[in-house]
């Protein structure tokens, strides 16, 4: 297929994932970034103007991306028009693809709680209704974003980067980086932080990677605030170096599920993840990954499987089987994403 593509094209982005699969899937894809690319590591600070436009749910088109659509388009037919949440792309602009190419799929994706109002701005809520599917991972999205006008909603899941995210065989430096008995990889949320923090006053020894998390500082020896976010191949050997992998979800998205969910266990490695349905649904709690509903569960599972390097093990492989035979690639989820879209 032709697929123009649009999302964050920085290195380490999920968005830039979904675009390389798609390559590799052999499509012809055309790129273009809805944010500035400026390498590694990804993100700076908004400015003062980018943050009361976004307050107000209106950010500014930093990279002229409507401009773009419309002279990308003016020149070329494509079978899907692939639009990463689309925050910054104007209803007009949806009106113009829509005009000009007639049997092009119009579709959007995100993997955030979209129906939320700090994920989404305006131009994304009353563009909703251009869109001939929009794809989402969270299930009460479905039913949600018809309110904003969206005329078909779907469910993907959550998907890893099989190029990416793998076990890996680490260096001496690398595990003298990266490595630590237990870890947590994701900006700052205060009910991560308490749990982190009860770990540490028992004990725990935790190494936090992420942003936002400055202000615990040498709050207790046993917590580990590197204060910088990491992405990539660095992301894979943090994940590759920990015994125990933490996998917080976040409050204000309404998370059962991440991206990390998944991406743990296709790296080999262990998750120790709070316990929900769609965590349940995706691996067997026990055997697959181990789930906890509370701080007092959480640290008796961290003292269990770090005392028992065995079962451990056996449970991290057991995860990345289940990845490999449930289908949770992204090139499996891609290739489903776009049949449906035809079918």
């Amino acid at each position: 297929m032709k697929i123009l593509f649009v999302g964050d094209l920085n290195e380490g982005a999920r968005s830039f994932c979904r675009y390389k699969t798609f390559i590799a899937l052999q499509h012809e894809v055309m790129g273009i970034s809805m944010v500035p690319v400026l390498g590694m590591p990804i993100g700076r600070d908004a400015t003062f103007l980018e943050r009361i436009m976004w307050k107000l749910n209106l950010p500014l088109d930093l990279t002229h991306v409507n401009e773009k659509l419309r002279e990308v388009i003016s020149h070329n037919q494509y079978d899907v028009a692939w639009i990463e949440k689309g925050n910054t792309i104007m209803p007009k602009t949806l009106q113009v693809i829509k005009k000009q190419l007639p049997n092009c799929k119009l579709v959007s994706c995100s993997e955030d709680d979209m129906y939320a109002l700090h994920n989404h701005s305006l131009y994304y809520r009353f563009g909703l209704k251009y869109y001939d599917v929009v794809f989402t991972t969270k299930v009460h999205n479905l039913t949600e974003l018809e309110i904003f006008g969206a005329k078909k909603v779907k469910l993907f899941l959550e998907a890893y980067d099989e190029v990416l995210h793998r076990p890996l065989e680490l260096s001496a430096e690398d595990r003298h980086i990266f490595g630590t008995d237990v870890g947590f990889i994701g900006t700052f949320e205060k009910e991560r932080m308490e749990s982190m923090l009860y770990l540490a006053q028992h004990g725990v020894r935790v190494r936090v990677w992420g942003n936002g998390w400055r202000s615990y500082v040498g709050k207790n020896p046993n917590l580990i605030i590197e204060n910088k976010a990491i992405y990539a191949e660095n992301y894979v050997k943090a994940i590759n170096a920990t015994k125990i992998n933490l996998g917080f979800l976040r409050k204000a998205n309404r998370d059962e599920i991440t991206n990390r969910s998944v991406e743990i266990p296709a790296c080999g490695s262990f998750m120790l993840a709070e316990r929900t349905k769609s965590h349940l649904d995706s691996f067997e709690d026990g055997k697959e990954a181990v789930f906890f509903k509370n701080n007092e569960e959480l640290l008796r599972s961290v003292k269990k499987y770090l005392s028992n390097d065995d079962a451990r093990k056996k449970i991290a492989a057991a995860g990345r089987e289940r990845c490999l035979k449930s289908g949770y690639s992204m090139k499996e989820q891609l290739s489903e994403m776009l049949s449906s879209l035809f079918s």
